[in-house]
């Protein structure tokens, strides 16, 4: 009967474990700079395709009425607290990354092609943002909030 249970937990672990490696959650943007929390990011996934929007803006002259206005997009002048910063990102295929979308840098307004890459068990999402090749690009590492 043990046996059965210490068994029955494990799995119930691996399978936890396994549910977290994947870029949906809450997540915490973190400055390439001083390592600050600049934003809170609800990042969802809908028939297969993940968004990802800003709950909160962090940053240090963030204020509650700040637009993106730099956006070039739809996006224009929209408020930054509930942003889509995250468009159209799906599984690749056989792989442990999600790609094929877009990320948008609200600071300026430029949208990116976007990779996301779960690691450390799914604490961390390597957010790579790239123009044409993932190797013309920058990482920044987000912390899981939830």
């Amino acid at each position: 009967m043990n046996r059965i249970a210490i068994a029955l937990g494990l799995s119930l672990a691996c399978t936890a474990s396994f549910a977290q490696m994947t870029p949906v959650g809450l997540w915490k943007s973190v400055s390439d700079k001083d390592g600050s929390v600049t934003a809170e990011i609800r990042v969802v996934e809908t028939a297969g395709v993940v968004s990802g929007k800003i709950e909160r803006d962090l940053g240090p002259k963030a204020k509650p009425d700040d637009k993106c206005t730099d956006c070039k997009d739809d996006r224009k002048d929209q408020p930054i607290a509930g942003l889509e910063i995250i468009r159209g990102v799906k599984k690749a295929e056989g792989k442990d990354y999600w790609d094929g979308g877009t990320i948008v840098d609200p600071n300026g307004g430029t949208v990116y092609r976007v990779k996301l890459t779960p690691v450390d068990g799914g604490k961390k999402l390597e957010v790579r943002g790239y123009v044409g090749t993932p190797l013309f690009g920058r990482t920044q590492t987000w912390l899981r909030a939830q």
